[in-house]
């Protein structure tokens, strides 16, 4: 499988691992990672997240984590040929049983979110099998700093499920990013951010492509410094 190709960096890919996808995009794009000093990505797939995020922040430490060991040793492959090899690390590892003394300022994750589904396509990366919606928040409630941020990417429909089950774990919502597809359409993905810290709650929407096949100005100004754009069109 072709390699996909960013400015300062390249990801391998393989038929048996999730592809770079948009979601994976949009959340490396517009995830707060500005203050975060220690960073987790739960389910790396292709390290595409991490890489993004140390791109936008040149002093931050992150650590990968994939139950997949086809993952994890294509993440490891992808950040040791990255500009940012120094900083960036993962492991062939079940995010349930994570065990560790330290303590992230972002924990980041593109989840699984198919309940269930008749291929076997994907099935660890994009089914509820070995990951559900509960235990990622559960566990994340466990590893955050004290001033930490869960940032997830997920399905509109399962934003509110997901908002009830984190104020459970005392993870209050304090931004939602509403990702349309396209102008005029529906919102079809979430960017969820949480804190232990209750307050106002920043909305925004953020819109995919203007027309088909052509991408926004907002798109496109917030990849810039990633896509190798040949023309505002795909």
């Amino acid at each position: 499988m072709k390699p996909f190709r960013f400015k300062n960096f390249e990801i391998q890919q393989s038929k048996d691992v999730f592809r770079v996808g948009t979601d994976g995009v949009l959340l490396g794009i517009l995830a707060d990672v500005e203050n975060a000093s220690e960073v987790l990505e739960v389910g790396t797939g292709t390290g595409l997240i991490s890489l993004m995020l140390a791109q936008r922040n040149q002093d931050a430490c992150f650590l990968g984590l994939d139950i997949n060991e086809e993952a994890a040793l294509l993440t490891k492959t992808n950040f040791e040929h990255s500009p940012f090899r120094s900083r960036l690390k993962n492991i062939h590892q079940d995010f349930k049983t994570f065990d560790t003394e330290r303590r992230f300022d972002l924990i980041v994750s593109n989840p699984p979110y198919f309940e269930e589904s008749t291929s076997d396509k994907d099935k660890l990366a994009r089914q509820t099998v070995e990951l559900n919606f509960k235990q990622l928040i559960e566990v994340s409630a466990n590893l955050l700093s004290e001033q930490g941020v869960l940032s997830v990417i997920i399905p509109a429909e399962a934003g509110n499920g997901f908002i009830e089950t984190a104020l459970k774990c005392r993870l209050f919502l304090k931004r939602k990013i509403n990702i349309k597809g396209i102008e005029g359409s529906k919102t079809k993905r979430l960017v969820l951010e949480f804190s232990f810290t209750e307050g106002m709650i920043k909305g925004s929407d953020f819109v995919i492509e203007k027309s088909p096949r052509q991408y926004s100005d907002q798109y496109l100004e917030l990849t810039k410094e990633f896509h190798v754009f040949k023309n505002k069109n795909y």
